[in-house]
């Protein structure tokens, strides 16, 4: 959409029965292999003849005075079950099969050996049900490798997790899934792999669903697609396919969705959509995870977390003094000792309010913070002026200081018990035991899926109902602001450190504090006894 391949068309032509040769033997030779079209015919919708069209009946005279094909590079931007496996395969096999080529070497590439293999599977799928195509070759499953035994083609898989990868001399290139590319070495591998002179006329296919916005191969490939489509580079050897949702479109509206979904009703159900939009709208962490796999829509995060307004309207005071004497529990976070660590105190509703109250404690070593003002203009200083954050001297964490300060509210504050990551507090836990807290109160909380999913819904029911109350702490509200959440296959939640842009230690400790409130207010049982620790959930 919005491409139009004859304005860099110079010195190229347009070869139609060329172009319905090929659209011809997919719809003849190649077949659906799983679900309900299984064994049937490949059918092309109307946007995938185009693609076909284009990238095989557009032709021009090269340097060397030979008819080669235009277009060396394609990147297809669709959003997610709109057929891009299956219909890369069946250009795969379109290219091994038609093209008057000798000794092809055609790689399924992708970042991980499994999602090569899938495309692996379709191509060989494919080949199995058509005589045509399998009389002239050989599998070689074990390998993943399909040889063409008469000139010595071949059609392999290749993943960016392997250690001897290299591009060897490609005819036909397609990279799955690019927006799950760590790196670029593997697309760098075959672009210099098609300078050979040895291939008149490579290609390479990029397939793809949108990224989120980093630094990424995929943004920078969809960024130079975007300005090929719009005039900006003169690349007539680029055929940029971007089907896309605008940022500015209402997302909830289902003609927004035909713009990313070509294959809606086809292989995308609207019902499926309905649903999943439905459940983006109930569940803010899934918006942008609704936005960027069905809209195609770049997203700042992975999974778009508390959003601010939300965060803002529970901005309830939060009065130290008034919280002396109450029941609470601690989330302990110290996972450095050169950034922030700290702990939070979680107050649950009692006769005397009807909100969650936080009360964090963040610490910092004074070095690191002058240098984090300066760098990244991150307020530490100010922060430490005003009172939200301890400044300890040196560039690492003095713990001596949050031992001192916990102690102290342990005193004041009825602590019912505090959770910790066992990776990192056993040191200090000893400590504690060691001046005769009760080692009752100590409660290992593991950092997967089974241990923080709960608390962290239940901390957007708290939000979203205006249940809980911050005070409009600074540090914290910073933190929400750098807040993303990883999701797991069953739709559990989890604060991402890694893929956050900024520290959300914060929110790990509430997220943990409330965890055994739950369990102590009996909304989750999964604790065990393990050498005289309660421990919640595994890490995983």
């Amino acid at each position: 959409p919005g491409y139009d391949p004859f304005v860099s068309a110079e010195g190229c032509w347009f070869e139609e029965d060329r172009a319905e040769h090929y659209i011809g033997f997919i719809e003849e030779c190649c077949s659906h292999i799983e679900g309900a079209l299984a064994g049937k015919p490949f059918l092309l919708e109307d946007w995938q003849k185009a693609i076909v069209g284009n990238l095989f009946g557009w032709m021009k005279e090269d340097a060397y005075g030979r008819k080669v094909r235009r277009y060396r590079e394609g990147f297809i931007y669709v959003a997610r079950k709109n057929g891009k496996t299956p219909f890369g395969a069946a250009l795969m096999n379109t290219c091994f099969f038609l093209d008057d080529e000798k000794g092809q070497q055609n790689f399924c590439a992708a970042s991980e050996t499994e999602q090569a293999g899938l495309c692996f599977r379709h191509i060989a799928g494919m080949i199995k049900h058509e005589p045509l195509m399998r009389n002239k070759v050989r599998e070689y499953t074990g390998r993943r490798r399909i040889v063409r035994e008469e000139d010595g083609s071949y059609i392999r898989v290749l993943s960016a997790e392997a250690d001897n990868k290299h591009g060897g001399n490609p005819h036909f290139v397609i990279v799955d899934e690019l927006h799950v590319q760590k790196n670029r070495d593997l697309i760098d591998v075959f672009q210099t792999a098609m300078a050979s002179l040895n291939r008149i006329q490579p290609i390479t296919l990029y397939l793809t669903t949108a990224d989120y916005k980093r630094e990424s191969i995929c943004n920078e490939k969809y960024e130079y697609a975007c300005k090929v489509r719009d005039g900006v580079i003169d690349d007539p050897a680029f055929l940029p396919v971007i089907y896309e949702a605008s940022p500015e479109d209402d997302w909830k509206a289902e003609e927004t969705w035909l713009k990313a979904n070509p294959n809606l009703g086809v292989s995308v159900s609207i019902d499926f959509l309905r649903r999943e939009c439905k459940r983006a709208q109930e569940t803010p962490a899934y918006e942008n995870i609704f936005k960027r796999l069905h809209l195609n829509i770049r997203t700042e995060q992975d999974i778009r977390a508390i959003p601010l307004e939300v965060w803002d309207a529970c901005d309830g005071p939060v009065i130290e003094s008034e919280l002396i004497g109450k029941r609470c529990f601690v989330g302990f976070d110290l996972s450095t000792t050169q950034d922030i660590a700290g702990y939070m105190l979680l107050f649950p509703p009692d006769d005397e309010n009807e909100l969650y109250r936080l009360l964090p404690r963040f610490y910092s070593p004074r070095d690191h913070a002058e240098k984090r003002q300066v760098r990244d203009r991150v307020p530490y200083l100010t922060w430490h002026r005003q009172g939200f954050m301890k400044l300890t001297p040196g560039n690492v964490i003095d713990y001596s200081v949050i031992k001192a300060d916990f102690e102290r509210d342990v005193e004041q504050f009825n602590v019912e018990q505090s959770a910790f990551d066992r990776w990192q507090f056993e040191a200090l836990r000893q400590q504690f035991l060691a001046e005769g807290i009760d080692p009752e109160m100590f409660v290992s909380f593991g950092q997967g899926y089974a241990s923080m999913s709960a608390p962290t819904k239940e901390l957007e029911k708290l939000l979203l109902a205006k249940k809980i109350a911050h005070g409009g702490h600074p540090v914290l509200r910073w933190m929400t602001s750098n807040l993303a959440y990883e999701m797991d296959p069953a739709g559990n939640l989890k604060p991402s450190k890694s893929k956050s842009i900024e520290k959300i230690d914060g929110i790990v400790m509430t997220v943990m504090a409330l965890g055994i409130a739950m369990v102590k207010e009996k909304k989750q049982v999964s604790i065990y006894e393990t050498q005289g620790l309660t421990t919640l959930g595994d890490d995983d």
